[in-house]
């Protein structure tokens, strides 16, 4: 009886055990989101955004206007994503790791809601932390701080 007993108890604390160690490993690769609220309006925060991605060395890469194509379906809202990136840092993370496209360019997102703009990303580190590679590491520190630079500006 002593021994069936013992081994419920150790068939909980494997499961006990695997639990843990699946949620830590679910925190440790968890995105980090971040969200500033704009003292400007959508269209100005979007403008400035635009504008300040040069002095941080970036460029911007791609838009999506979900704006636009989700008024195809009857709904009217501001929202916009803009993608951008440094090629030469792009360059220096793609030779450590190909997979690292899922990261970068860095997305920031943008939108209106109740007269309120936000401006929304994950931090680049957080992304790219789920890739193997010296240099990936470094570029998403390096990253985080240029991302919070510009969306600090664009937002005031």
């Amino acid at each position: 009886m002593k021994k069936l007993q013992f081994k419920k108890n150790l068939s909980k604390f494997f499961v006990a055990i695997f639990a843990l160690t699946l949620f830590s490993f679910q925190q440790v690769n968890a995105q980090k989101l971040v969200t500033v609220k704009s003292a400007k309006s959508y269209d100005a925060t979007v403008d400035a955004i635009k504008k300040g991605v040069a002095g941080a060395g970036m460029m911007v890469l791609a838009e999506i206007n979900h704006g636009k194509i989700l008024s195809m379906t009857g709904l009217s809202i501001n929202a916009q994503s803009i993608f951008i990136g440094n090629p030469n840092v792009g360059n220096q993370a793609f030779t450590d790791n190909k997979a690292v496209g899922l990261a970068i360019p860095i997305r920031l997102n943008v939108y209106a809601e109740n007269g309120t703009t936000y401006i929304n990303y994950f931090t680049p580190s957080s992304e790219l932390g789920n890739f193997k590679g010296g240099k990936i590491k470094m570029i998403g520190g390096g990253l985080d701080k240029k991302i919070t630079m510009l969306t600090s500006m664009a937002s005031k």
